[in-house]
């Protein structure tokens, strides 16, 4: 069994409308909550092994704020193909993943990552910002994650939940 983490970005800035969409910043909220993401995280044993964020600055900052409230260690690994990507981009990201990481979270964006994981987990669920959702995959290696598996979403976080 694998465990799979995903988190839709933290609220992000659209105060600066020349900025292109890969460029804009997290907000104040976006700040505030992707730290909580981290700290949930820790407090529920869920530190991943890996993270994997779309190049964008938002998605990258929301797994820097993540990465360092929840204790991760590692560095936050970039695939530009999640920024805009769709299923297959995730996908194919994940099924590259070495097999020495038990839990992955993979942070990107709408409407890829709601459509991922209503694939693996055949539940339609939304993911407003920040929310994370964690996912029991029934494969011993990543790269037998297809269009097929399913999933059991085990949890869904959503900051606002607690606010």
């Amino acid at each position: 069994m694998k465990t799979l983490l995903l988190l839709r970005h933290a609220k992000s800035s659209w105060k600066d409308a020349a900025l292109a969409d890969h460029d804009r910043p997290l907000n104040k909220r976006g700040k505030a909550e992707a730290p909580r993401v981290g700290e949930w995280l820790r407090k529920n044993d869920l530190v991943p092994d890996l993270i994997l964020a779309s190049t964008a600055r938002r998605a990258h900052k929301t797994a820097e704020r993540v990465a360092e409230a929840s204790g991760y260690a590692g560095e936050v690994q970039l695939e530009a193909d999640l920024y805009l990507g769709d299923p297959e981009d995730y996908l194919d990201a994940l099924q590259g993943v070495s097999d020495k990481y038990e839990c992955v979270l993979v942070v990107g964006h709408n409407p890829g990552i709601e459509e991922f994981l209503e694939l693996l987990t055949r539940s339609d669920e939304l993911l407003p910002t920040a929310a994370l959702a964690q996912i029991s995959l029934p494969i011993e290696h990543w790269r037998q994650l297809t269009a097929t598996t399913k999933g059991l979403l085990v949890n869904l976080w959503r900051p606002r939940d607690e606010a």
